[in-house]
């Protein structure tokens, strides 16, 4: 039988992306005996977390690791790290994610560059429906032999959003100029103190974005002010405070909430300046750094800086599902179903309640977005939550729509948050 004849309870399950949640769809469906493909767009597991493995995240391994992953590693005498330790983001890929993707129910099923572009069915854009949920998926890649196509009875798509930044400009779009200053601009979470300190130090750094994103470069770079004193640091925000920094009080995540402290502290010190109300509209080249343009209280101002980080959060590539019948929140860009329960302007990481695959359904059956992806431009998503996530997704591909529909996660008061911390 050709591959185009294959019925779709023949195809593997697609899982776009190998991050944590990835590898964790892919340890459920092992335990349920289904097929599946991992395609991973980088050179090795876990690409988007390896540019941030330097730093620490805020929740500790307790509550990082998924209960189907975890069975299976200790199945082969795999042991938890310190359940209450806080791993940063490559203890995590060393100690836990690349344990689990060598596991022979994985390892052969991970396909490493293999840059999906495009998800469909086979033969029929999004406007067909006659038989559209018996066709199989098809899934258009970019691999080292050139496009490849993949079919699929079943699409996950884990593939997180870390590399698809918001833009500097207030309004959603990129500030003008940017292209003429990219060698300037930093993406989130630089390694400050690492591979990337030659760049900073003795340097003015404009870090713009008001999240814990941004508070962990402040920090990192406050602390190499210590070693190189020429460095120097201006935070810039759009409001008049960053209030998701420092109003913090998630007690039960204590480095979560010390961050805010922190900051507010070096800020009152003098070793960070803040310019606040400041909305970006262009971009321009100086002769060693950027001149940033922008609105503030009405007026025309610039900003003159070295180097610039942009830590404004991240939104889902959506481009790439442009034929998938999706129905999402026309706000934050998550599931209908699942935006009311993570809108940020409501819920912080500890308010977020766990949810399963009804909450994360389309008009496209059999297609799931999860993780990260699935929070659109939400900052509140809790790793633990996309764990449960892909639990309740799998069940329903297996047909076990009692086991899909229980909630099984139980989180903490304070919840789990996925985000990162020095």
């Amino acid at each position: 039988m050709s591959l185009h004849q294959r019925s779709p309870e023949s195809l593997p399950v697609a899982i776009i992306g190998a991050g944590p949640v990835g590898l964790a769809a892919a340890a459920n469906l092992v335990e349920r005996g289904i097929e599946f493909v991992i395609y991973e767009s980088g050179d090795e597991i876990a690409s988007s977390i390896r540019q941030w493995g330097h730093t620490r995240l805020f929740s500790p391994w307790k509550h990082v690791v998924d209960p189907a992953s975890r069975r299976l590693l200790e199945a082969t005498g795999w042991q938890l790290p310190a359940p209450e330790g806080l791993p940063t983001g490559a203890e995590l890929v060393e100690n836990y994610l690349e344990p689990l993707a060598a596991l022979d129910s994985l390892a052969h099923r991970i396909r490493t560059g293999v840059m999906v572009e495009a998800v469909t069915r086979r033969g029929m854009d999004r406007t067909r429906t006659a038989r559209r949920a018996s066709t199989p998926f098809l899934l258009r890649a970019r691999t080292v032999e050139g496009v490849e196509e993949f079919t699929a009875r079943a699409v996950i798509d884990t593939s997180g959003t870390y590399a698809y930044p918001n833009s500097l400009a207030s309004s959603g779009l990129d500030p003008l100029g940017l292209a003429d200053v990219t060698d300037r601009v930093s993406h989130a979470l630089p390694d400050v103190l690492g591979r990337d300190r030659a760049r900073f130090a003795g340097r003015h750094t404009t870090v713009v974005g008001a999240g814990h994103s941004a508070a962990n470069t402040l920090l990192a770079l406050a602390e190499l002010t210590e070693q190189e004193p020429e460095t120097r640091i201006t935070w810039l925000i759009r409001n008049a405070s960053a209030v998701r920094v420092t109003t913090s009080d998630d007690e039960g995540l204590a480095a979560r909430a010390s961050i805010g402290r922190r900051v507010d502290a070096l800020v009152t010190a003098g070793r960070i300046a803040v310019v606040d109300r400041f909305e970006i509209v262009r971009l321009g080249r100086t002769d060693d750094g950027v001149r940033v343009y922008g609105s503030r209280a009405g007026e025309l101002v610039e900003h003159d800086t070295d180097l610039v980080v942009s830590a404004t959060g991240f939104r889902p590539n959506l481009a790439m599902l442009r034929e998938i019948r999706l129905e999402l929140d026309e706000i934050i860009e998550a599931p209908k179903r699942l935006a009311p329960l993570i809108d940020p302007n409501v819920h912080t990481c500890g308010t977020v309640e766990p949810h399963v695959f009804a909450e994360l359904t389309h008009p496209e059956p059999g297609f799931f977005l999860a993780g990260m992806k699935s929070y659109g431009r939400a900052p509140t998503f809790l790793l633990a939550t996309g764990y449960e996530q892909v639990r309740s997704i799998t069940a329903w591909i297996a047909g076990d729509i009692t086991a899909a529909s229980n909630v099984e996660l139980k989180l903490p008061a304070t919840a789990v948050c996925s985000t990162v911390c020095s």
